[in-house]
């Protein structure tokens, strides 16, 4: 007994394995292999067209790679490349290659560090993210030892540097394009229609054979009115090709009539020194012509003889009716916004459906029966209005919760304790739940702060529903049809009706007490009432109903 005592301490102070389980933190499996890729790139299709120090980053690569016994697994790059970003292909291709790869890369060898990347921090990141799998980025001209605090300091602080000098470059490059562009010369590739020729040994911008045809399409629409699809077709005939939202697009640019715009310009407008397609005049008479459209009818944005567009929708297809005039018969009409469609109905006949519509909330009372209805609806909304404020209490509850989530990401970030893709992905989606709580939280702060006055105007506003609609002005119109119908109506051409499947509860409930007492067995057909849905207390949501 007293030898089995003595033999368990040493075997413990031997063996610590047992306490393996209570181990902080991870082992390194990042295992140093001399397997590397290599990483070329210019910037620009005229250096690598001359083929400009490609073949000089490889070759110092290799021999790089060679001199330190490293074994090549790939080449990529050998192309040109903007590194002002990391949306790259060959780049993004040499990251995933170098992720996947059975055999473990411990090098990307590139020739300079504005080789890797020209993105600065966005650079800095990236090469976190690769030494932690184990992967170092090694430049041959500028040689640091990123293994050490001193030797990222030194080769973050060469990303940092591309990037400044990128930025100065962008800077002299705009400044040049601007310059250029006040003394009326286009610097960038001209639109089609145009070629770029030597004239005495300047460069000049003038009219092609294509640009011919694009002159006669200007003049088709100025002078005949064709529709682009008639021009598009007749192009075609002539040998030249265009989609419908190129010529679109070609009417719009006021390049052909000799005027330059550009973003270095900020909305100033320039007189070329290209030749003109089009006269100014031409190209002014055309945009008046799209502008104005010329199809037979116009659009107006805000217009009393067509209240109900785009609150009215197509019953087939569930696009908006925008309203138009058709100019022969000087009648309104709506019409389906979808193409190849056909729904479209006179606005007097859809105004009348409309205010057929409005009728089952018209509601005269008489004195006593006016006290019961309002009892009857304050009770109602007494009993919602409590209901709304536990709501409320306990979406703030919801919210502070979010909001200390949201903190604790930001503090845990801070001390590392998560990466920068974890922190990003939960910040958005705690703030993403944030939003719709606040959309919450909206809803059931809505308070009415006298309850007696507001019964007393709902009341008498659903007296005289209809000839208050017909009455009112194109704004009040449309306060009034939201009001009652907060998702809109929809137009059934085959049956010749309007419907619509949200209503105002508190309206909604006004016409079921018109349905009682005026003893009908039988309820609206559009709205199809349901005394289940409606005993319970109205509240801000609108009450559904299918159609």
């Amino acid at each position: 007994m007293t030898k089995l005592k003595s033999t368990i301490p040493m075997q413990l102070n031997d063996d610590l394995s047992v306490f393996n389980s209570f181990g902080r933190g991870k082992q390194s499996n990042s295992i140093r292999t001399n397997n590397c890729v290599i990483y070329t790139r210019v910037s620009t299709k005229e250096q690598a067209d001359n083929n400009l120090s490609l073949t000089t980053q490889r070759k110092a690569c290799e021999l790089y790679a060679v001199k330190h016994g490293y074994s090549i697994s790939g080449s990529f790059g050998g192309t040109y490349e903007s590194a002002k970003n990391d949306e790259r292909k060959e780049f993004n291709k040499m990251l995933a290659f170098v992720k996947k790869s059975r055999e473990k890369i411990s090098y990307i060898i590139v020739y300079s560090v504005d080789r890797f990347s020209r993105s600065g921090a966005n650079a800095i990141y990236i090469t976190e993210q690769l030494k932690k799998q184990g992967v170092s980025v090694v430049s041959v001209s500028q040689p640091t030892d990123a293994n050490t605090s001193s030797g990222r300091l030194q080769q973050n602080i060469q990303y940092i540097f591309s990037e400044y000098d990128n930025q100065l470059r962008r800077e002299k490059c705009m400044a040049g394009t601007k310059e250029a562009l006040l003394r009326g010369d286009w610097c960038h590739k001209p639109p089609i229609g145009y070629s770029i020729v030597k004239k005495d040994g300047k460069r000049a911008i003038v009219v092609n054979e294509s640009g011919k045809l694009i002159r006669k399409a200007f003049l088709w629409k100025a002078n005949e009115k064709l529709s682009n699809e008639a021009i598009k077709i007749k192009l075609n005939a002539l040998g030249l090709k265009l989609c419908h939202q190129r010529i679109s697009a070609m009417f719009r640019n006021p390049f052909y009539c000799g005027i330059m715009t550009h973003v270095s310009l900020e909305g100033q407008v320039i007189e070329g020194n290209h030749e003109q397609l089009i006269t100014k005049e031409i190209f002014l008479k055309v945009n008046g012509i799209l502008l104005n459209n010329n199809q037979g009818y116009i659009v107006k944005h805000e217009n009393e003889d067509v209240p109900l567009k785009n609150f009215l929708k197509c019953a087939s297809c569930g696009q908006s009716m925008p309203g138009y005039i058709v100019k022969s018969k000087n009648l309104w009409y709506y019409k389906c916004r979808r193409v190849g469609c056909c729904n479209n109905k006179s606005a007097k006949k859809i105004h009348g459906s409309f205010l057929s519509l409005l009728e089952p909330f018209k509601l005269t009372l008489s004195s006593e029966a006016s006290l019961l209805v309002k009892r009857e609806i304050k009770r109602a909304l007494s009993m919602q209005i409590k209901q709304k404020l536990s709501d409320e209490a306990a979406i703030k509850i919801k919210l502070t919760a979010i909001n200390n989530r949201i903190d604790r990401l930001e503090e845990r970030f801070i001390l590392e304790e998560i990466t920068k893709e974890q922190y990003l992905k939960f910040t958005e989606k705690y703030k993403q739940e944030r939003v719709e709580v606040h959309q919450e939280l909206e809803k059931c702060t809505q308070k009415v702060s006298n309850l007696d006055e507001s019964i007393e105007k709902l009341l008498s506003f659903s007296s005289n529903l209809p000839s208050l609609w017909t009455s009112s002005d194109y704004t009040g119109k449309l306060n009034l049809q939201n009001l009652v119908f907060p998702k809109g109506i929809v137009y059934d051409k085959k049956n010749d009706e309007c419907r619509t499947k949200e209503i105002n509860p508190l309206f909604a409930y006004i016409a079921y007490l018109k349905q009682v007492l005026e003893d009908k067995k039988i309820g609206i057909a559009e709205i199809k009432f349901n005394y289940a849905d409606l005993v319970a207390p109205p509240g801000v949501e609108p009450w559904h109903n299918p159609i």
